[in-house]
């Protein structure tokens, strides 16, 4: 079950979203708590897995990184859930959401500069995630332009050692 945060954290992560560089001194201040509260909640929020500080790149801005949504329809029996699993943790994926519509999951993918690599995940690494005929077909969608979209690097972009890795 998905655990609801409280107005303090919920006022910590909205903080840390605007702006991750504050001190613990410094968001204690801007919050009007104690610094160990802060660190107390920075801490839990860390430690059970539901605040990740990351820093990200302006996609717009970054013109060697190739951006891609990839629709997936899946003969899931029920699994969904467990493949979208598998698919996030490819190389060059950042996220695969189980959705509604015309698609049974989405794949949000980065690569660095060369399609080929792109054609490699489309073709190769997300159909082998899944059991063979488990994934159906797939439509990929490049990111043509962007506005306010900020990214983690996946791992594959600008690693040299993990780019060519092949799948287990």
């Amino acid at each position: 079950m998905r655990e609801h945060l409280d107005l303090t954290d919920r006022r910590l992560v909205k903080q840390l979203s605007q702006d991750a560089q504050p001190g613990i001194n410094r968001l204690a201040e801007m919050l009007a708590i104690s610094v160990p509260t802060v660190r107390t909640r920075l801490r839990n929020l860390l430690d059970r897995n539901l605040l990740k500080i990351v820093g990200l790149l302006n996609l717009t801005e970054r013109p060697e990184l190739i951006s891609a949504i990839v629709g997936i329809n899946a003969q899931g029996r029920g699994r969904a859930r467990e493949l979208a699993q598998r698919i996030s943790e490819l190389p060059f994926v950042n996220s695969a959401s189980v959705v509604t519509g015309r698609f049974d999951i989405i794949v949000d993918v980065t690569v660095a500069g060369d399609v080929a690599d792109l054609y490699r995940v489309t073709s190769e690494l997300i159909p082998g995630a899944g059991e063979p005929g488990e994934v159906v077909r797939s439509e990929t969608f490049v990111v043509m332009a962007s506005c306010n979209k900020w990214v983690s690097l996946p791992e594959g972009c600008w690693s040299d050692d993990s780019v060519r890795k092949e799948p287990a």
